[in-house]
C-alpha cells in the first residue's frame, strides 16, 4: 500500500521500528501509574499534578532542545534521550518492586523524564524530511502516527492485564526495556549519510531568537500554536486526567473497562492514517485541521452522557481519525514550509506553545474533575474545543493555509 512506502527508506525503517516498541512500552508505562495514582490515593488532583510534572520541563526546555537540534547530530540526541528515559524508568521498576515507590518519587522521576524527553521530539520532526524524500512525508508522518497509536490501542490493554497478573513492577520493567530497544535501532543511524547540521556562529540565544523571528512574522503558525495551546488544556485534561475517575466513578467499572476505552481512541487514528497517508497532498489543510477538530470535540463531549457503550466507542474512532487528520496536515505543513535549518527551533516552538498551558490545565482538570465530577469536565471540555475550532476557521491566515 502507499501509506507504507516511506519505510523503502532504510533509515526511516530502522527509526521507525524502534520508535514502534518504545511507544508501546510507552502506554503501558502510562496506564500502570495513573492507575497506582489512582489506587494509593483516590486523589483527581494528585493525577493531574503528576502530569503536570512530566509536561512542565518538557515545555520550559523545548527551546533550548530545539536550538540544539539545529546545531548537532540528531540521531545522537536521540540516542542520548533514548537511555536517559531508560535509566529512570528503570529507577520508578526497581522502588515499586521492593514496594518503597511513593508520590513524591513519582513527581521527582516524572521530572527528571519531561527533560530528557524535551530533546526527542524535535529531533525527530526535524530527522524525518532528511531520511524521507519530500514526495514521501506524508507517508512517513502517517506511519509516525499509526506507529504510536498502535501503542495506545494495545498498550493500556496490555498494561492492564500486566497490573492484574504481575502488578505494576513489571509494566515499568517493560517501558525501560523498550527505551533500550528503540537506542538499539537508533546506532545504526549514526554510522548513516545523514547530513549533520552546519555549524552556527550564533550564540544558542540568537538561535532560539531567530526561531522566534519565524514564528511571530508567519500568521498561520502564530495562530496555529495558539489554537493548539488551548485544545491541549480542554481535550488532553479530561482525556488524560478525568478518564480514569469517569470510569472508576462514573461508569463504575474497574481497569479492564479504562484499558478497553484508551485502546478505541487510537483505532481511530491508525484508520485515519492508513486512509489519509496514500495522498502525497492533503487538500485545504488550514481549514480541514479546525473542521476535523470540531468534530473531534463533539465526540469526546459524548463521553460526559450516560450512553451506551457502543456509542462511545464509536465516538472514539470518530475522535481518533478526525485528530489524526489535522496532526498529519500540520506536520507535513511544518516540514514543507519551514527550511530544515530552522525546523528543530520552529517545531520546538510550536511544541511548547502547543503545550505552554498544558500543566496548568492538567493540574485544573484535576481539580474541576474532584469538584464538578469527571462528567462535567468532559463536557466543558469537548464544548469548548468546538468553539475554538470554529473561530479559528473565521481567520484568513487559516482558511488560505494549503
Amino acid at each position: 500500500m502507499s501509506t507504507f512506502r516511506a519505510l523503502k527508506h532504510r533509515s526511516f525503517a530502522l527509526l521507525w521500528t524502534g520508535q514502534t516498541l518504545s511507544r508501546l512500552g510507552d502506554f503501558v508505562y502510562e496506564i500502570a501509574l495513573s492507575w497506582w495514582i489512582l489506587q494509593k490515593t483516590g486523589s483527581a488532583e494528585a493525577m493531574g499534578l503528576m502530569w503536570v510534572f512530566v509536561v512542565a520541563p518538557s515545555v520550559l526546555l523545548l527551546l533550548l532542545g530545539g536550538a540544539m537540534v539545529d546545531r548537532f547530530s540528531r540521531v545522537r540526541l536521540m540516542l542520548i534521550s533514548d537511555v536517559g528515559r531508560a535509566l529512570i524508568v528503570a529507577f520508578v521498576a526497581t522502588l515499586a518492586h521492593f514496594d518503597q515507590l511513593q508520590l513524591w518519587h513519582v513527581y521527582a522521576t516524572s521530572f527528571f523524564f519531561g527533560i530528557v524527553d524535551a530533546f526527542f521530539a524535535p529531533a525527530y520532526i526535524a530527522i524525518v524530511p532528511q531520511i524521507v524524500p519530500t514526495e514521501d512525508l506524508p507517508s512517513a508522518n502517517a506511519l509516525t502516527s499509526i506507529s504510536a497509536n498502535l501503542g495506545r490501542v494495545a498498550g493500556p490493554s496490555l498494561g492492564a492485564g500486566i497490573i492484574v497478573w504481575v502488578g505494576t513492577s513489571t509494566a515499568f520493567i517493560i517501558n525501560g526495556a523498550s527505551f533500550l530497544v528503540s537506542a538499539c535501532f537508533l546506532v545504526p543511524l549514526i554510522f548513516a549519510n545523514i547530513p549533520r547540521p552546519e555549524p552556527s556562529e550564533n550564540h544558542l540565544l540568537a538561535d532560539i531568537r531567530e526561531g522566534f523571528g519565524v514564528v511571530t512574522s508567519t500568521p498561520w503558525l502564530w495562530i496555529s500554536i495558539i489554537i493548539f495551546s488551548l485544545i491541549n488544556v480542554t481535550l488532553a485534561g479530561p482525556y488524560i486526567v478525568a478518564m480514569p475517575f469517569l470510569v472508576s466513578d462514573f461508569m463504575k467499572a474497574d481497569v479492564t473497562r479504562l484499558g478497553l476505552i484508551l485502546s478505541i481512541f487510537p483505532i481511530g487514528y491508525v484508520i485515519g492514517g492508513t486512509w489519509l497517508g496514500h495522498y502525497k497532498k492533503l487538500p485545504r489543510r488550514g481549514i480541514l485541521m479546525n473542521v476535523t477538530l470540531v468534530f473531534a470535540a463533539i465526540m469526546l463531549g459524548l463521553y460526559g452522557l450516560h450512553l451506551p457503550l457502543w456509542i462511545l466507542i464509536i465516538a472514539a474512532l470518530i475522535n481518533g481519525i478526525a485528530l489524526q487528520a489535522g496532526s498529519l496536515a500540520w506536520t507535513t505543513i511544518l516540514q514543507e514550509k519551514i527550511p530544515n535549518a530552522q525546523l528543530g527551533r520552529v517545531s520546538s516552538i510550536d511544541q511548547m506553545g502547543s503545550m505552554g498551558l498544558m500543566p496548568v490545565g492538567l493540574y485544573i482538570a484535576g481539580v474541576l474533575t474532584g469538584t464538578i465530577g469527571p462528567s462535567l469536565v468532559f463536557l466543558l471540555g469537548g464544548g469548548v474545543t468546538a468553539l475554538v475550532g470554529l473561530l479559528a476557521i473565521m481567520h484568513p491566515a487559516i482558511r488560505q493555509l494549503d
